[in-house]
């Protein structure tokens, strides 16, 4: 069987898709080797110029370059004809962008609605233009579910949102979870840790922290108002540490913090690199969570594998994924958030030890290894039906 997936995404910078390929494809790599049948699948797997030079993959593995960029009138005409060069028996697509014009078999990962809900407020583009692009690229989205054989999604919240936004039968959508991987990392990684916290300014310094960007269903200018709340009233000493590439959100972050005096409690440190991440987890008071929508909710399972008090919104997906393990606020309220940053502030040792302990356990059943062993045993399920 001849599987096509559609790796353009592939890459940390592309955040949560590109890390879900990454994990994906070494999931695949993996299972390919350690076959019980002696039988492998073959895989061609689409890439940019990056990782197209760089990715190593098995012998019956194809790379193939594409820098066609997303989300264009390119991506759309030329695509189709690249795909069906490989003849494929099935073609995994891992976000909506799926050319319209391809009519071979296809499964389709849908990781959130975000993109479909969200408004001008969360894009640099004038008004004319915004419109010029977001009305067809919801036609594609749409065109796209309707066309797809099967639709995995990373939570059951996400599978009924997006039932009722498409109007799909449930049947057509798998919930396939994703997981966390930095144990490994953070073995390799301890002898450093001094050092890491230092590179980042961060010694002697006790902070919140939220690794992600800054689009506006991100919810982060009433968390910098929550800290500045709870340092100025509440006596906390406390600052509230965002790690993220910068662009223009967050720039629109950094003058909004400046523009309301909180500046002192806020530190902007940029990209910090994966190996990193395990100790600035790990370092931190709590990790932050206030997003308004979500698909899953991988930061938080991170934070919680490193032995990190969660604070997140009681949106349904992180009451789904997290359970009973956070201390939920209500993210359009301030002074919920303030109050849920403050209870961690106050916990003692003894009950943030028992908590994290708990917390630990609950997600142990989250697995990128599970979730590459699911979406293969769809791609077979696809690509033996008629």
């Amino acid at each position: 069987m001849i599987i096509l997936v559609d790796a353009r995404m592939y890459g940390l910078e592309n955040t949560g898709i590109g890390r879900y390929l990454i994990q994906l494809i070494e999931g695949l790599k993996s299972l390919s080797i350690t076959s019980k049948t002696g039988k492998s699948n073959e895989y061609v797997i689409l890439l940019k110029k990056k990782y197209y030079d760089t990715l190593a993959v098995p012998d019956n593995w194809k790379k193939v370059l594409v820098n066609i960029p997303h989300y264009t009138l390119r991506e759309q005409l030329l695509l189709p004809s690249i795909i069906r060069k490989y003849k494929p028996n099935l073609v995994h697509f891992p976000h909506i962008n799926v050319p319209i014009l391809y009519s071979g078999k296809y499964v389709l990962t849908v990781h959130d609605l975000t993109m479909q809900r969200r408004g001008i407020n969360a894009s640099k583009l004038p008004l004319p233009l915004y419109f010029l692009k977001r009305i067809p690229f919801l036609l594609v989205a749409k065109i796209a579910v309707k066309n797809a054989v099967k639709i995995m999604v990373p939570s059951k919240t996400t599978a009924t949102d997006l039932a009722n936004y498409i109007n799909l039968s449930v049947q057509k959508i798998i919930v396939t979870y994703e997981g966390y991987d930095f144990k490994d990392l953070l073995t390799s990684r301890l002898r450093g840790e001094l050092s890491v916290i230092s590179n980042y300014g961060l010694v002697n310094k006790d902070y919140f922290f939220y690794i992600g960007n800054a689009h506006p269903h991100k919810n982060l200018e009433i968390v910098v108002r929550a800290i500045k709340d709870i340092n100025e009233t509440k006596k906390i000493n406390a600052i509230f540490v965002i790690a993220g590439l910068k662009d223009f959100f967050i720039e629109r972050l950094e003058n909004y913090i400046n523009d309301i005096g909180a500046s002192m409690y806020v530190k902007l440190v940029g990209y910090v690199k994966d190996e990193d991440l395990p100790i600035m987890y790990k370092n931190s008071l709590g990790f932050v969570y206030p997003s308004l929508s979500e698909g899953f909710g991988l930061q938080g399972l991170e934070a919680i594998s490193m032995g990190t008090m969660l604070a997140c919104s009681n949106i349904p997906v992180f009451k789904e994924i997290y359970d009973f393990h956070a201390f939920y606020f209500d993210p359009r309220n301030m002074e919920s958030i303030s109050g849920a940053l403050y209870s961690i502030c106050n916990m003692s040792r003894v009950d943030k030890q028992k908590y994290t302990r708990n917390a630990q356990k609950h997600i142990e059943k989250y697995s990128w290894k599970k979730m590459a062993e699911e979406t293969l045993q769809v791609y077979k399920n696809v690509a033996c039906s008629k």
